[in-house]
């Protein structure tokens, strides 16, 4: 049996959630993972966990199947530098930058989304 940590979050409605929206809810619980390492191990590991169960949502989410690759290597990562010794000698500002990018794209995806159509084509998008 699995561990729920997001009580509300079922597949179906992560499954909703575009790619960049995904990825950039696994980059918060990642930051929240490295801000809370050297406060809480309690905290870093309840992040880690969410972190994981967002990454295994993404992973089942069939329209994610293109990116499927990168997902699990990113989960491969992720786990040798949060959990095990960081073998791949992974740099955690370079992983940081990496969800950077989803993050932007995302907040700039939700912000697009709010303005009008005559706004848009004003500024060619």
């Amino acid at each position: 049996m699995t561990t729920v940590f997001h009580k509300e979050l079922t597949q179906d409605k992560w499954n909703k959630s575009d790619l960049l929206h995904q990825m950039a809810n696994i980059g918060s619980e990642f930051e929240r993972a490295i801000n809370w390492r050297e406060k809480s191990k309690i905290e870093s590991d309840a992040a880690i966990d969410r972190l994981f169960e967002l990454i295994d949502l993404t992973i089942d989410d069939p329209k994610n199947k293109a990116r499927l690759k990168e997902i699990v290597r990113l989960r491969e990562v992720l786990a040798d530098l949060l959990v095990f010794g960081n073998e791949y000698k992974s740099d955690i500002n370079k992983t940081k930058d990496y969800f950077y990018q989803f993050n932007w794209a995302a907040r700039l995806s939700a912000v697009s989304s709010r303005l009008p159509r005559e706004a848009l084509a004003k500024w060619g998008a």
